[in-house]
Parts: C-alpha cells; sequence; structure tokens
C-alpha cells in the first residue's frame, strides 16, 4: 500500500505544473453545466499533455486513509463516493459536481474502460442498482474511491473480480482551462 502510494504521489510530482506569483484573484467556481464548448484561449507555453489532469489526482490521493462516512463530503469529516468526488472536482479544478452517484453518472461524456485517462470517474453497481458508487481512476488500471461505512479512501484496481464484474460505465469531465 505505501509503496502505490509513494509511486502515485512520485508519478504527480514529475508531471511538470504551472505556477505564479504574487496576488491573484480567486477563480469563480463553476458548476458543471456552466462549462462551455468554447477553446481555451491560446497560451505562451501549451501544458504538457496530462498536466492540467494530474492536480485531481493530487487531491484523490490526499484523501486516502480518510474515513468514510455517510454523506461526508470533507477531509475534516470523511467521505463517501460521491462527496470524495465533489470535493477533488471541486479543489482540482473548481467545478461543482452534483453531489450523488446518479447524478454525477450523466455529467460529462461517456468513455469505454479502454480509453480511460487518469481523472475520469468510474461507475459501479454495488447496491444492485446502476451506477450507485463512484471512483477517480488514477492509471495503470487503478482507482481511488470511499468504499463503505467502516473502511477508508482507498486505492483499488479495476481488474479485480469484484470491481470489474460491476463496473458500469464511465465519464470524463475536463477541467476549464
Amino acid at each position: 500500500m505505501y509503496r502505490n502510494l509513494l509511486f502515485y504521489i512520485a508519478f504527480i510530482l514529475l508531471i511538470p505544473g504551472c505556477a505564479s506569483f504574487g496576488p491573484t484573484a480567486p477563480a469563480p467556481v463553476q458548476t458543471f453545466a456552466a462549462q462551455s464548448a468554447v477553446p481555451p484561449a491560446p497560451s505562451a507555453r501549451p501544458a504538457p499533455p496530462g498536466a492540467e489532469r494530474s492536480e485531481a489526482l493530487l487531491q484523490a490521493l490526499l484523501a486516502l486513509g480518510l474515513d468514510y462516512r455517510y454523506g461526508g463530503n470533507s477531509p475534516v469529516t470523511g467521505f463517501d463516493c460521491s462527496g470524495l468526488v465533489a470535493h477533488v472536482y471541486l479543489e482540482a479544478w473548481n467545478i461543482r459536481l452534483p453531489r450523488n452517484t446518479r447524478a454525477q453518472s450523466e455529467a460529462g461524456t461517456p468513455v469505454s474502460l479502454a480509453e480511460l485517462q487518469a481523472g475520469d470517474l468510474v461507475f459501479y453497481d454495488t447496491l444492485k442498482r446502476p451506477f450507485s458508487h463512484v471512483g477517480i481512476y488514477l492509471g495503470d488500471g487503478r482507482f481511488v474511491h470511499a468504499p463503505k461505512t467502516g473502511a477508508r479512501v482507498r486505492v483499488e484496481s479495476i481488474r479485480s473480480r469484484y470491481w470489474s464484474q460491476r463496473f458500469n460505465g464511465a465519464r470524463r469531465i475536463e477541467p476549464a482551462l
């Protein structure tokens, strides 16, 4: 577990990001519905592929080990699965996602299992109803999620028998640049 955590943290730190110095105005919080298809303004130096997605991975990994709590949506109180996802997207990209898995399963665009990218949402049927559980794909066949009462936020394989049999689909939500 610790080796995997160190791997993911090293992965995040190796992806170059952008930094600025001095005061900046806070970015307005977007609701997912407020995003548009307007392409981002050109910049002097484009970000490397995947760099904009690394912040979501970092936020998800920072939640590892926190307690599961039904209805929880903060590092202080703990997380349930959809609360973890909503928290990560708000902190990483300033995007306010719906607060339940069913509504989150309708956000963004669908992607196949073969097309998964880090930061995509992965959905599962864990309560005998579609889209009853959600996690955040990390890459390399792994996802982070808040599993159930009595457990902690953790990383698991999407290829395990349990999760592969319950997979419902995935959605991609692009950060606004």
